[in-house]
């Protein structure tokens, strides 16, 4: 299976890194394709270092203005023009989509699947994984958005709720029948 991850490419500490980590290895071990934004720096690059050294394949889409990061040694690199691009490409080439955590482009990343999904554009299985507790804010609207009618479809067919790794990839496994 292609899965998606959007993430930070921040540097962040153990208590992020630790799970990412954890996951990465869950994916390769089990001959899965990462498919992320291709840069070899900060979280990003934990996540394609696990993947990689557990036997996984690396399929990275980076973008024009952040080339200069993007992973050397991938089984395949894309070059995208813009973000809006790089976007399309990563879910074009993805199975599944799994959002850690991240700043403002992951959170970007993260509603435009949802909205695809919202409106039927996809059936793509999405996992938020809630690493630390990172999310609880996020679902917390996310579900106010669904009780007072924002959602034309019940949340749970958007987005499964993973607190950690292992619940991530069984989901993903499960929903694609690869379980």
């Amino acid at each position: 299976m292609n899965i998606c991850v959007f993430l930070s490419a921040a540097d962040l500490d153990d208590r992020y890194t630790r799970p990412a980590r954890e996951f990465a290895e869950l994916l390769g071990k089990g001959g899965h394709t990462l498919v992320w934004g291709g840069s070899d720096v900060g979280l990003m690059k934990v996540v394609a270092d696990g993947v990689q050294e557990a036997g996984g394949r690396l399929l990275g889409v980076s973008v024009d203005f952040l080339a200069a990061k993007a992973r050397t040694g991938a089984d395949e690199m894309v070059v995208a023009r813009d973000l809006a691009e790089r976007k399309a490409l990563l879910l074009d080439r993805a199975d599944a989509v799994v959002i850690m955590v991240g700043g403002t482009g992951t959170l970007d990343e993260a509603t435009e699947i949802l909205e695809l999904k919202k409106h039927g554009k996809t059936e793509k299985p999405v996992v938020l994984l809630n690493t630390a507790g990172f999310y609880d804010g996020l679902k917390e609207q996310f579900r106010r958005m669904e009780d007072e009618g924002f959602l034309p479809r019940p949340l749970t067919d958007l987005v499964f709720f993973a607190e950690e790794p292992v619940g991530a990839l069984a989901y993903l496994e499960e929903s694609h029948g690869t379980r």
